[in-house]
């Protein structure tokens, strides 16, 4: 059988079994952690980015290796997700190889309604107000995160007030 090929080549091949792309303010002590050493209980293996990233900088080549090299991304949309630019990258690119090669993400809305995080209200109404001034020489930029973060919110995934 050979591989499925995209518009731009082949399948990237896997290294890791879920990449996960959340805040890390928000989850990385509690949930984000306890999720990756259950799936490593699991046997999965898990890419947890153990970086803090600063505001403003570019998304580095190894984290965007690392979605390429993941069967399945958990996106974990918290009150501040959208407010990083990191984790927009993330999506964009996460939601660019679902596209493209048929990935699967599931969404966990950690403590946010998925209406607000599909129509960018409330907290993520806020942050893309201030993405749009931020990068208003670049609008075709901050229109390709809101579609990705539109596509995400649209995937069936996990509402985390269902279970507290």
């Amino acid at each position: 059988m050979s591989p499925r090929v995209g518009a731009k080549g082949a399948i990237p091949k896997h290294r890791y079994d879920v990449f996960l792309s959340f805040r890390g303010e928000d989850t990385r002590k509690g949930f984000t952690t306890q999720l990756h050493d259950r799936l490593k209980q699991k046997g999965l293996a898990g890419f947890l980015d153990n970086e803090n990233l600063r505001s403003g900088e570019v998304i580095a080549p190894g984290l965007l290796h690392a979605i390429e090299a993941s069967m399945v991304s958990i996106v974990i949309l918290s009150q501040n997700y959208a407010s990083s630019t990191w984790c927009l990258d993330e999506l964009l690119k996460i939601v660019e190889l679902r596209n493209e090669f048929g990935g699967t993400i599931f969404p966990v809305f950690y403590g946010v309604d998925p209406s607000d995080v599909r129509h960018q209200r409330g907290h993520f109404e806020i942050a893309f107000a201030k993405h749009e001034e931020t990068f208003k020489g670049n609008r075709e930029k901050v229109r390709r995160w809101r579609d990705a973060l539109i596509a995400v919110a649209n995937t069936s995934g996990w509402d985390s007030r269902e279970f507290g």
